[in-house]
């Protein structure tokens, strides 16, 4: 969602010879061939079959392939996008390698450095020659952290210019959703769970369980697409029987891209602990619960419409309520959320290559 904009904005040029590169961190076909096709992407030039493994193995795998692919190549720039491990491993091979590096969404910081990402974050910032900022506190953070402002260029969010340019293409499947999973506009709760400190501990996935039960009071239908990770921690916790004992909770397969954005623009409320998610329910104006302590995209819930509680089950029972009723704060769309990030991305490539 944040590469396709870039790649097609940068081709249209026809300024530059560009390799689209997929490490294959993501290789489940739910996580990650849907989204080529649902992007209009083409097949990536280079596959390094990376895979599983810990955060080390996965890492390291990645910096090896990397630097063979660079060796090779000798390309003018190496454009990392988001958080992952990718990002770090490429960003670190890239520099030591004395390559140039840009960072697609440069600048966001959760300052909880327990969680992975904020890593891979810091690290990428740190290396790369154009850090392409999407929100405000990206230029306070790098500011902060001594990054050269001649390094830095606030050119909005990429992941929105995927939101805005693919949504009447999702909006068309939601009929076919709707019957499929027995859901009415606006009064169902979407959810997902990813993150590592929500879904390997039994206590915090228990903490869940609960919430949905709870919430089976107020809301008709609970749509619950569930991350691979996120599966196996139900079944391995022994939970298992309490969610599929549930009425009102569907437990389906991971959505692509197209299907993901028709049920969150027709939700009544999003429940979630994704980073991105935050951003596209904030474009979309779709009522938003981040179930995590901090986030790395405070403009979400400064301007937008995301509210960040946490796991006080109390408060985000009150507030999913209220959000079922269509009541909710007041929001925008951030500044430069508007569908050209990667234009501006590809003019100041053009400039300054």
């Amino acid at each position: 969602m944040k590469v396709a904009p870039v790649l097609e904005a940068v081709r249209a040029t026809g300024k530059f010879e560009t390799m689209l590169v997929h490490t294959g961190q993501h290789y489940d076909a739910n996580m990650s061939d849907v989204f080529f096709h649902d992007l209009d992407m083409p097949q990536p030039d280079r596959f390094l079959g990376v895979g599983s493994g810990t955060h080390a193995e996965q890492t390291a795998k990645v910096m090896i392939e990397m630097e063979k692919l660079l060796t090779e190549e000798k390309p003018d720039l190496v454009l990392v996008a988001g958080d992952v491990n990718s990002t770090l491993a490429s960003a670190i091979v890239a520099a030591k390698a004395q390559f140039r590096l840009g960072h697609i969404e440069s600048g966001l910081r959760s300052f909880d450095r327990s969680m992975p990402e904020e890593i891979n974050r810091i690290v990428a910032d740190e290396f790369s020659e154009y850090c392409f900022v999407t929100e405000p506190s990206g230029l306070k953070n790098l500011e902060h952290e001594g990054i050269s402002p001649d390094r830095v260029f606030f050119v909005g969010n990429t992941m929105i210019d995927s939101v805005q340019k693919y949504l009447p293409k999702a909006r068309a499947r939601f009929p076919e959703l709707a019957r499929k999973f027995d859901l009415e506009a606006k009064q169902y709760a979407l959810v997902t769970l990813h993150r590592p400190n929500n879904v390997d501990e039994a206590h915090s996935l228990s903490r869940f369980v609960e919430l949905f039960e709870r919430m089976q009071a107020f809301v008709p239908r609970i749509l619950f697409p569930v991350h691979p990770r996120t599966r196996n921690r139900i079944e391995h916790f022994g939970l298992a029987s309490r969610v599929m004992g549930m009425q009102h909770l569907a437990l389906i397969e991971p959505a692509g891209y197209l299907d993901f954005l028709a049920l969150q623009s027709h939700a009544g409320l999003v429940l979630t602990d994704s980073g991105g998610i935050q951003e596209e329910t904030t474009a979309l104006g779709i009522p938003c619960i981040t179930l995590r302590e901090n986030t790395e995209r405070p403009i979400t819930v400064e301007e937008g419409t995301n509210e960040l509680l946490g796991m006080d089950l109390e408060r985000v029972l009150a507030y999913a309520e209220r959000a079922l009723q269509g009541k909710w704060k007041p929001y925008r769309v951030p500044q430069l959320w508007d569908g050209h990030a990667a234009d501006r991305i590809a003019i100041i490539l053009e400039e300054k290559l």
